[in-house]
């Protein structure tokens, strides 16, 4: 029997006066939620008042770190040490971690923001820190990433779970990578986009840029919290793909 859909959001990304998404319209939808940690977004106020609302609607609860570019959105690609990578990790992941379980919660997991997620997904040596990082603060917590990515066969090397995760607002290479958000294109437009994309990676493929079909493996699918369409598309796959499942 086919798994259900299982979706997940970045979520908590607003940062004082600098709103990203509509997180209480989202959160509903969702089965996961990944907390920014606030290096690429998230002030503390955001942050708890999300995780109090994942916590109330008993949504599985991540942290996403990033580089330390606030300015950037975490969408710049940085150079570190090693050494100061992970201690950057570990500063966010506890800090989300430690705010979950005060009130009551469980981290079961993170996920890497940006241009961190697309560097880790194919250099072997950042991948690692992630990896290693995440195991010494807890050997519990899942690691989403794509199958076969460089941050898969981290997580495997370092004894942690992978989740599987695809992308339902953006557009893939045909190396199953994603196609850069400065290419036209790249960000799915429009809800009706968006549930296509969704329906296609819970069947097991998806439609690449140059109209090929790939199969793809798939444990949860990402819609972006920060999607101009995201309330909409989740509004429309729960009406549909959901619906349909359970029916």
């Amino acid at each position: 029997m086919k798994p259900p859909l299982h979706l997940n959001c970045d979520l908590a990304e607003s940062y004082g006066n600098l709103k990203a998404g509509d997180d209480n319209s989202i959160l509903p939808f969702v089965d996961a939620v990944n907390i920014a940690c606030g290096f690429h977004g998230g002030d503390p106020l955001t942050i708890e008042s999300t995780i109090r609302a994942a916590i109330a609607l008993g949504k599985q609860i991540g942290a996403h770190p990033s580089y330390p570019d606030l300015s950037g959105f975490g969408r710049r690609r940085m150079e570190m040490s090693s050494t100061e990578l992970s201690s950057c990790l570990r500063y966010q992941i506890c800090a989300v971690k430690g705010i979950t379980e005060s009130l009551g919660g469980h981290l079961s997991h993170v996920k890497v923001h940006g241009a961190l997620y697309n560097t880790a997904c194919k250099d072997r040596d950042t991948a690692a820190v992630i990896a290693d990082t995440i195991a010494s603060i807890s050997a519990d917590l899942m690691l989403m990433a794509p199958f076969e990515s460089e941050m898969h066969l981290a997580a495997s090397q370092a004894g942690l779970k992978t989740m599987f995760e695809c992308f339902g607002d953006r557009l893939y290479d045909d190396d199953l990578n994603l196609v850069s958000r400065e290419v036209p294109g790249a960000i799915l437009q429009g809800s009706n986009d968006v549930l296509n994309q969704v329906q296609s990676l819970f069947q097991g493929y998806i439609i690449t840029v140059s109209g090929q079909a790939r199969k793809i493996l798939c444990d949860t699918i990402c819609v972006h919290g920060d999607h101009p369409d995201v309330v909409s598309s989740l509004r429309l796959i729960d009406s549909t793909i959901r619906k349909m499942h359970v029916d």
